[in-house]
């Protein structure tokens, strides 16, 4: 749970000190969508938050039926090549559910997902030079902050307009 340490700011002369404990391998693991509305006209960001957890094929079928749910459209989904994505057990799901269609990315292109923006978003400005205490506190910002993020339309249509994808936007 060390900081992404970015950039920082001290009176001329002091050395910024950033104090973190050491030692702790706890971590958040994340799942999300970023949804484009079939008229272009807005995005929604789903996204579910597992502290001290990977994702695994449960975790992936579960957050699956959720945005199913949600959605109540045909979707496209958008991978890559994590392998809870193409287990069995995920393939069995996508075979006895409608209106879920998986494609993947190539090998290793996390320039065309428009989610890791989300993430590096996340990382890279909420959360730089923030050293957590402890995994609660870890996980509760990481929530607000996501939360916020989905209430920003612009912030969430720069998101999909950085990726070399053709999805046109209004």
């Amino acid at each position: 749970m060390s900081p992404l340490v970015r950039r920082s700011w001290s009176p001329r002369g002091v050395t910024p000190i950033l104090y973190q404990r050491t030692r702790r391998r706890e971590k958040v693991s994340s799942i999300a969508a970023l949804c484009v509305a079939p008229t272009r006209d807005r995005i929604y960001l789903y996204f579910r938050l597992h502290p001290d957890a990977n994702i695994d094929s449960e975790t992936v079928i579960e957050f699956l039926r959720n945005l199913r749910r949600q959605l109540k459209a045909p979707a496209v989904l958008l991978w890559d090549h994590l392998h809870p994505h193409f287990s069995r057990q995920t393939a069995a799901f996508l075979q006895s559910v409608r209106h879920l269609y998986p494609f993947f990315f190539p090998g290793y292109a996390p320039e065309l997902n428009p989610v890791e923006n989300v993430w590096g978003y996340l990382k890279c400005h909420r959360l730089s030079n923030w050293a957590p205490d402890d995994l609660q506190a870890l996980t509760t910002t990481a929530r607000s902050h996501s939360r916020s993020i989905q209430r920003k339309q612009s912030l969430l249509r720069s998101f999909v307009k950085h990726c070399p994808l053709p999805l046109r936007l209004r």
